[in-house]
C-alpha cells in the first residue's frame, strides 16, 4: 500500500484543501503517514500571503526531499499558483499543481512514475470562472468542521497578493453547500465555519440569489447547532443578511470582521472599499440584532505613509467599538503587490511599537469582554484536551461567542454541546465548571 504525507502552511481555507486531497488519495487506496515520517509521497499544501511564507513553503518542501529522496514531491496551493517555476527549480520536485484542478494531482503522479520527468500543471487562474468542488465529509481532527463555500477574491487591496493566487470570486453550487453541510452533521459536527477566500462575498457571482439566501437555507439543516462565519467585510453585511442573521437560531454570536485599519486615509491607499463612518453604522446594526456580539478583527499596522495620528484614530476606533480580540499584523512588504512599491515605509521599530501598543488594547478588551460573561452559564462545544497539562482532566473548548474555556469533563463529551458556568474570566482561557450535556432536542439559547 502506497503512503503519502501532508503538510500544511497558511489559511483556513488551505486545511480545508488539504483534508479534500486526502479524500482522493484515500479513494485511491493510499495510506495517511505523518509528515515526520518517511512516506512514497509527499504533498506540500503552500502560502504566499506573505514573502515569508513563500519562504517557509520552499523549507518545508526541501525538508520532505531529505527526507525521502525516491518520494514523489507534490507542490500545491497559492505559492504553487503565482510561482511555479521557482518551485520547479528546487531539484526534487516532481509535481506542482496550483489553487485549481487538484482532482488532476493524482493521474499526474502515475505519470511521473512512469517517465520520471517534473510535471507543471498550473494553468492561468485568472481564467477560471467556476468553483472546483473539493468534497470533505470529515475531518481528521477537529470538532469544529469547515465547510469552504467560495473561492477568489476580486478586490485587489494594495497590500495583498492573493487575487493572483486565488483568482477572481466564485461561489459554490448552494445544493452542494447544504448537501455537504448535511453530510458533516451526518458524520457528527453540531458546528459548521463557512469559510473561503472572499467568504462574505458569496453570491456576487449568483444569479437570484445570495448570502443571506444561503444562511437561510443551512437554517433549515436538522442538527446543525452552530454556524459561524470565519470572516465577512463590514460592507457585506447588508441589511438583509443581518436580518437574517437578526432571526437565525444557529448562527453564532461570533463575527470575524477584517478592519485592516481605523483612519481613512490610510484606508484609501489600502484600496479597501469602506469608510470608518460606514464601517461603525454596520457593526452598530449588527449589534442590535445580536446583542453581545464578539467582534473580532485583523488589523495591519506601520502600513506605508502610516502617521502617528493615522494609527492613532485606529487605536481609538478599537478602544472606542470594544472588539473582542485584534489579529495584529506590523505590514510586510509583498513582492509584486501596490504597496510594496510605495516609498513611504514606516520603520521596523516604530512598526513594532504600534504592534505591541495595540497588541496590549487586544488583550485589554478581550479581558473585558469574557468578564462580562463571568458566573453566567453558556454553551461549549469542548475540543481536545489541554495541551499544557494533559494529566489534569482538563479539556478546552469555545462558547458560541468564541471564548476559550478549561473545564473539567469527560472524554465523552468532545465534539458534544455541554453547558458550563463561567467560573473565572481570563484571557487567553477562561474556567469553567460542567453543568450538563445540552440534549439534542433542547433549543439553543
Amino acid at each position: 500500500m502506497s503512503t503519502v504525507a501532508f503538510h500544511t502552511l497558511g489559511c483556513k481555507v488551505n486545511h480545508y484543501e488539504t483534508e479534500a486531497i486526502w479524500q482522493l488519495f484515500k479513494q485511491e487506496g493510499y495510506e495517511k503517514v505523518e509528515y515526520e515520517e518517511t512516506a512514497d509521497v509527499y504533498v506540500i499544501n503552500t502560502c504566499t500571503v506573505t514573502n515569508t511564507g513563500d519562504k517557509k513553503s520552499r523549507q518545508v518542501i526541501r525538508r520532505a526531499i531529505r527526507k525521502n529522496p525516491d518520494a514523489v514531491i507534490c507542490v500545491t496551493g497559492c505559492y504553487a499558483q503565482t510561482s511555479p517555476a521557482e518551485i520547479m527549480a528546487i531539484p526534487g520536485v516532481d509535481v506542482v499543481v496550483g489553487t485549481q484542478d487538484r482532482p488532476k494531482m493524482l493521474g499526474y503522479i502515475e505519470q511521473y512514475k512512469k517517465e520520471r520527468q517534473p510535471i507543471n500543471g498550473v494553468g492561468n487562474i485568472m481564467k477560471t470562472r467556476v468553483y472546483e468542488e473539493l468534497d470533505v465529509p470529515s475531518f481528521t481532527d477537529r470538532t469544529r468542521a469547515s465547510l469552504k463555500i467560495q473561492e477568489g477574491c476580486n478586490n485587489f487591496c494594495t497590500f495583498c497578493i492573493i487575487p493572483w493566487a486565488r483568482g477572481l470570486m466564485r461561489s459554490r453550487d448552494p445544493e452542494e453547500v447544504v448537501r455537504q453541510a448535511t453530510q458533516l452533521v451526518e458524520a457528527g459536527y453540531k458546528e459548521i465555519v463557512l469559510t473561503g477566500i472572499h467568504t462574505g462575498g458569496y453570491g456576487e457571482d449568483l444569479k437570484d440569489y445570495s448570502l443571506a439566501r444561503l444562511l437561510e437555507d443551512l437554517e433549515t439543516v436538522k442538527g446543525l447547532k452552530r454556524i459561524r462565519i470565519s470572516s465577512i467585510e463590514a460592507s457585506q453585511l447588508t441589511d438583509e443578511v443581518i436580518a437574517v442573521i437578526g432571526k437565525s437560531t444557529k448562527i453564532v454570536r461570533h463575527m470575524h470582521i477584517p478592519l485592516q485599519s481605523g483612519s481613512d486615509t490610510v484606508l484609501k491607499r489600502m484600496r479597501r472599499k469602506y469608510t470608518m463612518t460606514a464601517f461603525a453604522e454596520r457593526i452598530t446594526k449588527l449589534k442590535a440584532v445580536l446583542p453581545r456580539l464578539a467582534i473580532t478583527s485583523d488589523v495591519i499596522v506601520g502600513f506605508p505613509g502610516e502617521t502617528e495620528e493615522e494609527f492613532q484614530e485606529t487605536y481609538d476606533f478599537i478602544a472606542e467599538h470594544k472588539f473582542s480580540e485584534l489579529h495584529v499584523f506590523p505590514y510586510s512588504m509583498r513582492t509584486g503587490t501596490p504597496a510594496a512599491r510605495m516609498t513611504d515605509q514606516v520603520e521596523e521599530e516604530l512598526k513594532n511599537e504600534r504592534v505591541h501598543r495595540l497588541i496590549e488594547l487586544s488583550n485589554q478588551l478581550a479581558k473585558e469582554y469574557a468578564s462580562s460573561f463571568e458566573n453566567e452559564v453558556l454553551e461549549v462545544i469542548p475540543e481536545e484536551r489541554d495541551k499544557e497539562n494533559p494529566e489534569s482532566g482538563l479539556f478546552v473548548g469555545y462558547t458560541d461567542n468564541y471564548l476559550k474555556v478549561k473545564l473539567v469533563c469527560d472524554e465523552s463529551m468532545i465534539g458534544k454541546i455541554v453547558r458550563v458556568k463561567l467560573t473565572e474570566a481570563g484571557y487567553p482561557f477562561n474556567k469553567g465548571e460542567f453543568v450538563r450535556v445540552l440534549e439534542d432536542h433542547e433549543q439553543l439559547v
